[in-house]
């Protein structure tokens, strides 16, 4: 018999942690070569953990809910075979000695009091649990004892994360804070009056609550949008162009062709997927809505991926990614686009399938709405809402005069960053999309 580590796998080059939310395998349940043996919540996405190996789960190490480092091993697989080696091969370089003779008394004694320090720190674990009942994560504990910070020390950090644990950025801006304290204490200023250039960080203005009031915690995912909300418009100079579009060719080709399309493909075919193959092909013609922001840099993207909004079951969204949109055609943007979706509404999106966006694009008409001001999804620099499709009263230009009739007419928001997309890009962009969209061909095939 032997034993294979499972370890939580790399989801992603900004997924550091995840959280165990559920246990699908319990100790001495037969596991299945890439069965699902345990749910995870990262803060991207949710997903499952699949077993590399087959063989009976023999140990569980983390309980629901606990946090956990990316790599580090969450169960223990009992299979047949030999047992693995998991552990790196040594490194058999040698490396030059230095004679205790050649270095000065004074220098060995600060050497080795900094080794005493050192060592101390290290040797010092930090509890998973204190004595006060606070939970402290592996890649928490890890941070404490690196940068040497004691329990007592930990337990005055004021947590952010579910029931107050002390999460990454928690220990992370506390160690900012106590280098820049460090730093005042180094060098106190000679003028503590305030100056009119010196930032004063605004206060809250406290809630008054009564017996009548019912107070709702946040969930995990409505945190994380909050913040990526309030990052992005601290980030962005956000501003937005507007514009009407006639989709009466797309209505009526999509109600001639629609059972065709069903009855050949197996799936209907909706609004979005027509649109976003409409916005993909702008892209392509203006490539500079299509890029980043880097400090003082700009990133030109190669491939255009583009985002969906899509909405969850407890009425959060979600940015699945159509990677390399531009190359698909409208057959295969259908099927991208209800993929996604279906998978989004049933919480089984992988975390690769909502990173990479370079263009996102937002329906706001699905709840009804004419129109919005979406707010840009960092990185990026400009994002897309269409609006709800109506019939309006329209004046019809032909060679023979003008006249009213009834036109299917949409309205579209365009939200872009003013620091690297100016007005007339902006404007442009959707002008084009709109002459696009309204030149579709009634005859064509699908």
């Amino acid at each position: 018999m032997a034993k294979f580590e499972l370890k939580l796998p790399k989801m992603g080059e900004s997924v550091a942690e995840a959280t165990i939310t559920s246990w699908l395998k319990e100790v001495g349940d037969s596991i299945e070569l890439d069965e699902a043996v345990v749910e995870i919540a990262t803060d991207k996405v949710d997903s499952e953990v699949p077993s590399e190996v087959e063989g009976t789960l023999v140990e569980i190490l983390f309980e629901k809910d606990e946090v956990v480092a990316v790599g580090e091993t969450i169960a223990v697989i009992e299979t047949e075979g030999r047992e693995a080696n998991n552990n790196a091969s040594a490194n058999t370089t040698s490396s030059p000695t230095i004679k205790k003779e050649d270095v000065q008394p004074e220098e060995l004694a600060a050497v080795e009091k900094t080794i005493e320090k050192a060592s101390e720190i290290v040797n010092t674990p930090i509890a998973k649990t204190s004595d006060s009942g606070k939970f402290y994560s592996p890649l928490v504990r890890s941070i404490a004892q690196t940068e040497g910070i004691s329990m007592q020390e930990l337990e005055g950090i004021v947590g952010t994360g579910k029931d107050n644990r002390v999460t990454k950025d928690d220990i992370l801006s506390y160690l900012d804070k106590r280098a820049n304290t460090t730093k005042k204490q180094e060098s106190p200023s000679l003028n503590p009056i305030k100056t009119p250039s010196q930032k004063l960080e605004p206060k809250a203005a406290p809630i008054s609550l009564n017996g009548e009031d019912e107070i709702i915690e946040m969930s995990r995912m409505g945190k994380l949008i909050s913040k990526h909300m309030v990052d992005s418009v601290q980030t962005s100079a956000h501003v937005q162009s507007f514009i009407e579009i006639d989709v009466t060719n797309i209505v009526n080709w999509r109600n001639k062709v629609k059972d065709a399309y069903l009855k050949r493909e197996g799936e209907k075919l909706t609004f979005t997927p027509i649109l976003m193959h409409a916005v993909a092909s702008t892209i392509k013609k203006y490539p500079l809505i299509n890029i980043a922001v880097n400090g003082d840099t700009i990133i030109k993207k190669k491939n255009i991926n583009l985002g969906m909004a899509a909405a969850l079951p407890d009425g959060n969204l979600i940015v699945p990614v159509i990677k390399n949109a531009d190359q698909l055609n409208l057959v295969g943007m259908t099927k991208s686009v209800n993929d996604l979706a279906i998978r989004a509404r049933n919480n089984t999106l992988k975390p690769d399938e909502i990173q990479g966006g370079t263009y996102t694009v937002t329906n706001v008409g699905s709840f009804g709405s004419v129109m919005g001001t979406p707010i840009i999804n960092q990185p990026q620099v400009a994002i897309l809402a269409l609006g709800a499709i109506r019939k309006v009263p329209a004046v019809i230009e032909t060679p023979e005069g003008d006249f009213i009739g009834i036109r299917q007419k949409m309205f579209v928001s365009h939200s872009y960053d003013h620091r690297v997309v100016n007005g007339a890009l902006g404007g442009m962009f959707i002008k084009t999309l709109k002459e696009t969209i309204e030149a579709w061909d009634v005859n064509q095939d699908f």
